[in-house]
This record gives structure tokens, sequence and C-alpha cells, in this order.
């Protein structure tokens, strides 16, 4: 039965996850609409109109995962903390499928979830409790200044909440079509072994 909660939802589907830690599994994206951070970069600049945008029951969000029966579902945007995430988390739960959550971590939290990838910006920086509580730290790299956003973000990662619980997978990922985004990932890559290189296997795949 629903609860009668509505999300602006701009596309839900059944793929891989094609970026960060989770690579290569199959995943229901949950697409929410609505972005104020304002990435240059953005490939889902559609997102961000949140009213153009239908107001979808989050029933039919979870019938959709429950149909798919994928290895975790993923709420993506867009920003998707925009939106209160509470009960749609509450409605998924039953599924026993993993959520996981792609955030700027601009908003605060709000919804549980089994796996946070922050994705943090440096013209807009994230909500500590986002860097206390994520699993998987991810940066974009398009010049020699992102990795020096990623090192101090991954150093704010270290926080006393942190001691009872291993810190983030840190990733770098370079900007679609950066060839100096992705020299200098590897570089950063190679000379630190605790981070690993991010792609965006999907595009190279040709799917969504």
């Amino acid at each position: 039965m629903s609860n009668g909660a509505l999300l602006r939802v701009m596309e839900q589907f059944h793929s891989i996850q094609g970026e960060g830690f989770h690579t290569g599994r199959s995943a229901v994206f949950l697409r929410l609409a609505g972005c104020n951070v304002g990435c240059s970069w953005c490939d889902t600049k559609a997102s961000w109109p949140a009213p153009g945008h239908p107001l979808v029951p989050v029933e039919r969000l979870v019938d959709t995962v429950r149909q798919a029966r994928p290895a975790l579902v993923v709420v993506t945007g867009g920003e998707p903390l925009q939106q209160d995430l509470t009960s749609l988390c509450q409605a998924l739960a039953p599924l026993a499928v993993p959520r996981h959550l792609e955030t700027s971590g601009v908003p605060p939290l709000s919804g549980a979830f089994e796996w946070i990838t922050l994705s943090p910006k440096r013209h807009r920086p994230p909500q500590p409790a986002l860097l206390e509580r994520c699993h998987e730290l991810k940066v974009v790299i398009h010049e020699p200044a992102d990795l020096d956003f990623a090192m101090a973000m991954a150093a704010a990662c270290q926080t006393p909440v942190r001691s009872r619980n291993p810190g983030p997978q840190l990733c770098v990922q370079p900007g679609a079509d950066s060839a100096t985004g992705t020299r200098l990932a590897i570089q950063h890559v190679k000379r630190h072994p605790k981070w690993r290189l991010s792609l965006q296997t999907h595009k190279w795949l040709g799917v969504r």
C-alpha cells in the first residue's frame, strides 16, 4: 500500500552501475529531479529544474525495484537530497535490496542508506555529516586544483566518528572528455595507492 509520498523524478531504469566502487553490478537507478549545485560539466543538466518533471508516487518507484530484482538500488540525480528521502527509504526497506545514494553532500542527509557515495564539489563544499558518514569519496578531476581538493576531502573524512569504522573508499574520476583530467587522475592513483581510478564504463558500453 502506498504511503502517499511523492517525489519529483526524471527517470527510473534498470542497468548496471557504471562507475565507482560498485562498477559492474546490476542496479535500478532512481534519478530524482532538482539540483542547484550547478556543475558546469554535469551530464544530466536536464534534471536540474525540478518543476519540469512529474511527481511520482513512492510506491511506483518501489514497484520498479521489485520487478527488476537488482543487486542494488541507486538514488541519484540531479541532487537527490534536495528532496526528503525518508519515505522512499522506508518503502524500499522490505525489499532487502541495498539502498545506495549518490550525492554532492550539499543538502542535509535524509533517509537510511547502506552505501553513500559522496561526490563533493569545489564550488559547493559538502555537509560535515556527509563526510563523516560516506562509504565512498569520488572526486571528478579536470585540473590540478581538483586533486588538492580530493586530498583535502579525504583528510576531512578522518574524523573521530570514524574511529570505529574504516574510512571511505577513495576514487578519482576523470571529467568526461578531459584528457588533462585523465592524465592527472592516473598519476594520482599511481602516486597514492589508497586511491583508485573510477571510469564511466556505461558510456563506453553505450548503456544508460
